[in-house]
């Protein structure tokens, strides 16, 4: 059971400024779309707003949550990063999601989506948490891909090979985010693309305030 304070606090910070002739109260549409990032099927979150005598489709809730544009805070300042990628189903197409997560906190610092996997987007990426994060100063704990190891030497990162030990916290992230895709495997049903890089940043915010 999530504690009420931890629940509250990260339902302050989901914005709605994309409300428009929205008939639902703000804080039942937050707190929908804090129940369903947290593990709620989309069939049970509507039966909460019955609840509250409110009733809305289970594609409004999905809406709410695309639109509330959700992700990750920037700005942290992490000792340790794991990063690692695994392959994630878009109906019949395999996109590959890149991930990283700070090893002490457990939160996750920034996640990308790509339809393919190679040295230059393995770089990309680390670009991309540079500017989100002050990594200045991290070591980066890579697995055995070679192209993030590639990726590490090329921008100037230090970084070591680690298989396990706090290598553990990325490895939670991504069962995770196998669990509550469809069917409870790792595989997203009609669904492109941008909505499903949407939804695991939307996830990552939901992560990081309940961890």
């Amino acid at each position: 059971m999530l504690e009420n304070g931890r629940l509250s606090g990260s339902i302050n910070q989901i914005e709605l400024g994309f409300v428009e002739r929205e008939a639902t109260p703000e804080f039942l549409m937050k707190l929908s779309i804090q129940l369903y990032l947290s593990g709620l099927s989309l069939s049970n979150t509507v039966r909460v707003c019955e609840i509250f005598g409110v009733q809305r489709a289970r594609s409004t809730v999905h809406n709410w949550v695309h639109k509330a544009d959700l992700q990750p805070e920037a700005g942290k300042n992490p000792d340790h990063v794991a990063v690692d990628e695994t392959v994630i189903q878009l109906n019949d197409e395999k996109y590959w999601l890149y991930a990283a997560v700070d090893a002490e906190t457990n939160e996750l610092l920034h996640t990308a989506l790509e339809s393919t996997r190679n040295t230059m987007i393995a770089q990309q990426f680390l670009t991309e948490i540079g500017e989100k994060h002050d990594v200045s100063e991290a070591v980066f704990l890579i697995d055995g891909a070679q192209s993030l190891q590639a990726a590490c030497h090329r921008g100037g990162y230090d970084f070591r090979y680690e298989k396990h030990g706090n290598r553990n916290a990325i490895e939670r992230v991504f069962r995770e985010i196998k669990r509550r895709t469809v069917c409870f495997s790792n595989c997203f049903s009609n669904a492109s693309a941008e909505t499903a890089d949407d939804w695991i940043r939307s996830l990552s915010f939901a992560w990081n305030q309940l961890i």
